[in-house]
């Protein structure tokens, strides 16, 4: 059930960075989830450095730790995804 609720997290994670970036990203559904499940992890890992990963009620701070963290991979490798494929359709 955890790589279920992860897969869930970094889904809506990864759809709002992508709602939230302007332009139009080029990466596929998939590496959405992907990128909205690194940028969950970063996240944590910040609330967990900053000492706000568990606090009394909703950890608001923490979620908007991981949407910024899901913003900014997905950012970055939105910009990754566009350089690889348009290297691959220069080389054929």
């Amino acid at each position: 059930m955890t790589w279920l609720w992860a897969i869930i997290v970094g889904l809506v994670l990864g759809l709002i960075a992508k709602a939230l970036i302007p332009g139009k990203q080029q990466i596929p559904l998939w590496l959405t989830v992907i990128f909205g499940m690194l940028g969950s992890v970063l996240g944590n890992w910040a609330a967990t450095g900053l000492g706000v990963a568990d606090t009394k009620g909703i950890d608001w701070i923490r979620h908007l730790l991981q949407l910024a963290g899901a913003v900014l991979i997905v950012a970055i490798g939105d910009r990754l995804w566009v350089a690889m494929r348009g290297h691959k359709r220069h080389a054929t």
